[in-house]
């Protein structure tokens, strides 16, 4: 049985490969663009900016919005938006939602906006690449970078010496599910993973795109993913994770951002009053309610591991 969360691959792959979609995109992107100095990613911001309602456990779309910098400094905000399904009769809510987002940001931080749509579906081609407004003699056009995976060939793909070209041949390797016999697919998904680990992108880099291929592929015989991990670990030096493993990291990874920025603000109050049950209270909290590590704790509130350790054994009063 198919269990897949796209929206959650695919912005967890986005993060991973990043600076390879700005490569993909932007021929300049190395000429323009400050690589070393990093990305910052703006989920917070995003969610500020366009709100989503509670989404079906499968949803159509991955968003993210992330801060870049120029050499010469100048900061950019960059929208990605993942169109996974590439539902062709809401063209002109999509097109709408480009636009939406464009001007909140606009207007909100008065940044340099790009903004590129990914349409990942077999209708990619046929999907918007403009938003148009006309009203009693008022018209408005925007008009965005668009990218369908069926733009692209396996063969280029293959060759291309840019990580997201090997994202963009799992995602169309995707599209073959129920085209084609299950035991084709997988001997064409192993040969996916096989190649990509001789491509010499680094362990972390390649562990990403091999969970996301392992992930986002999928058989409906169950026992098909079982072959496929077992045949990968042959040649693979690495573990990958199934979709739940994927969902639990994310979780997890949300989880200890919102601890830290609630900790770290408790802490600089507390030591600025010298209140150390205050600490152990926060220390505490995150022992009964998390499944986090007495280091992770020790990290997140500024303590030693050995503080973390007594209050876990009822030592701390």
């Amino acid at each position: 049985m198919k269990q897949r969360k796209s929206d959650i691959l695919w912005k967890v792959i986005l993060e991973e490969v990043f600076a390879d979609l700005l490569r993909f995109i932007f021929p300049d992107a190395d000429q323009v663009y400050d690589m070393e100095r990093g990305f910052e990613y703006l989920d917070k911001e995003l969610s500020e900016i366009h709100p989503q309602p509670d989404e079906e456990k499968e949803t159509r779309f991955a968003d993210k919005l992330v801060k870049v910098f120029h050499r010469d400094g100048e900061e950019e905000w960059v929208l990605v938006h993942i169109e996974i399904q590439g539902d062709t009769s809401k063209r002109l809510e999509f097109s709408q939602r480009m636009f939406e987002y464009f001007y909140r940001i606009r207007d909100g931080q008065r940044k340099p906006v790009s903004a590129v749509a990914i349409f990942t579906g077999q209708d990619g081609k046929n999907m918007p690449v403009r938003y148009t407004y006309e009203y009693r003699g008022t018209r408005l056009t925007y008009e965005y970078l668009t990218l369908s995976i069926l733009d692209f060939s396996d063969e280029e793909l293959d060759k291309s010496d840019n990580p997201f070209a090997q994202v963009v041949l799992a995602a169309k390797t995707s599209l073959l599910e129920g085209k084609i016999p299950e035991d084709d697919l997988l001997e064409l998904k192993l040969l996916i993973a096989n190649r990509l680990q001789k491509k010499g992108f680094g362990k972390v880099k390649t562990l990403a795109i091999l969970n996301f291929l392992r992930n986002y592929v999928l058989f409906d015989n169950s026992e098909m993913n079982r072959k496929f991990d077992q045949r990968l670990k042959v040649n693979d030096k690495y573990t990958v994770m199934n979709t739940v493993e994927y969902i639990r990291m994310e979780a997890k990874e949300e989880a200890k951002e919102e601890f830290k920025e609630e900790f770290m603000a408790a802490k600089k109050e507390l030591l600025a009053e010298g209140r150390k049950e205050g600490l152990t209270s926060a220390a505490n909290n995150m022992i009964t309610t998390t499944e986090f590590s007495d280091e992770l704790i020790a990290s997140l509130i500024g303590v030693s591991v050995d503080f973390v350790k007594d209050i876990r054994q009822g030592k701390n009063k």
